[in-house]
């Protein structure tokens, strides 16, 4: 199995880290790992060796095949339909991906706070589906139009407001809860 088909464990180590009431540190101490290549596992952003994950399934007290079974059981394939209605009714705010993962969207449609200032701590795109939408950041002005994209690195203070009628616009961004990597 090459590493674009390797098990996401991450997701399944953390569950059952979490379910037993552990520390990163604690699972560090029991499999002789350290907590940052730890985190790097929980947040799929390093997949561990065979040695490795039997390292931290004996650390949590199960099997690395009870967490590669899980890891399986966790890939989902999730469709939002249009007429679902997963955000408050009438806000204007509309998640197009369920629960919390490594990638979030958000749908946002008609006249937001033109006034508030978004600060994020991952990067951020963001894609203009209709209408038109005036955005400042980092000091300077931008006119966006229906098609166009912008991107904001992580920890990049901006604000917009949308300038057309109907304007529909997606955000895509990296979840607040994963840390981005750097590079």
């Amino acid at each position: 199995m090459d590493d674009k088909e390797s098990p996401r464990v991450g997701a399944a180590v953390k569950r059952r880290r979490r379910a037993l009431q552990l520390t990163l540190a604690v699972v560090a101490q029991r499999s002789g790992l350290s907590v940052p290549f730890l985190s790097q596992i929980e947040n799929e952003r390093a997949r561990p060796s065979d040695r490795s994950l039997q390292r931290v399934a004996e650390a949590l007290d199960t099997t690395a095949s009870e967490l590669l079974a899980a890891a399986e059981a966790a890939r989902t394939v999730d469709v939002v339909r249009a007429a679902e209605e997963l955000g408050e009714p009438g806000s204007g705010l509309r998640p197009l991906v369920r629960g919390r993962h490594q990638m979030q969207a958000l749908e946002v449609t008609g006249e937001q706070d033109a006034g508030r200032e978004f600060l994020h701590r991952n990067d951020e795109l963001l894609y203009v589906a209709d209408g038109a939408v005036a955005v400042e950041a980092e000091g300077s002005a931008y006119r966006l139009g229906r098609g166009d994209t912008l991107y904001l690195s992580g920890g990049v203070r901006h604000r917009w407001r949308a300038t057309a009628p109907g304007t529909r616009l997606l955000f895509v961004a990296v979840g607040d809860h994963i840390e981005a990597a750097e590079g």
